[in-house]
């Protein structure tokens, strides 16, 4: 049983689509990372994985559990979005605070399956080097992180497998070794060269460096 599985996983907005025919085989205790160009359906598919959007068409499971029914499915997750919602009593907390406050709540009910969107999104070095730690101690317990971040040192450090995300389809997937050597480059291309090379060499598509 894997951790993550979607067959043709799909989302139609009217005539738009923003994620199509995604297919994910990811195992338990992994961290897998989830890159692509800002619109490409990076938070639609995070939020189908998470049963907050209704795919169009075909199937995901978390777990073991399909999607579609929620009550089964919000126990085995954490769910970090990229602008967590949080009580009113902590509005006025700093980004960083604010950022620390919701993966404490992604984890509190130690889940199987763990989303992070952004997660050293504001966090002065210290503190995200704390969330370093904390994700690979989660994969040493054999829970699975699913990491969306453009802070690719992030993932390179991290991440198991990596998938790349662009206008809605997944354009490449392997371990970030094993996607570097594909590269025409040569040995000494990196995981930015394979997100270029694979999203259009775009500009507006580059990641971040920390």
């Amino acid at each position: 049983m894997y951790a993550i599985e979607t067959t043709d996983l799909t989302k139609r907005y009217d005539s738009t689509t923003a994620v199509e025919d995604l297919d994910l085989a990811i195992p338990e205790g992994v961290v897998y990372g989830f890159l692509g160009p800002n619109g490409a359906g990076k938070t639609t598919t995070m939020r189908m994985l998470t049963t907050l959007t209704k795919p169009t068409s075909g199937s995901a499971a978390i777990a073991g559990h399909s999607v579609t029914t929620r009550d089964d499915v919000v126990g085995h997750i954490g769910y970090l979005p990229e602008e967590p919602p949080l009580y009113d009593e902590i509005s006025t907390y700093s980004k960083g605070m604010k950022q620390k406050t919701g993966i404490i709540q992604a984890l509190l009910h130690d889940p199987d399956v763990v989303f992070l969107d952004e997660p050293t999104s504001g966090l002065d070095p210290r503190a995200a080097r704390t969330v370093r730690n904390t994700i690979a101690e989660l994969v040493a317990g054999d829970t699975t992180v699913f990491l969306s971040t453009h802070i690719l040192p992030v993932v390179e450090e991290l991440a198991n497998e990596v998938g790349v995300l662009y206008e809605g389809e997944l354009v490449a997937e392997g371990p970030p070794d094993a996607l570097t050597e594909r590269m025409e480059t040569g040995a000494e291309s990196t995981l930015e060269d394979v997100f270029l090379e694979v999203t259009g060499g775009r500009e507006d598509a580059a990641p971040e460096h920390e």
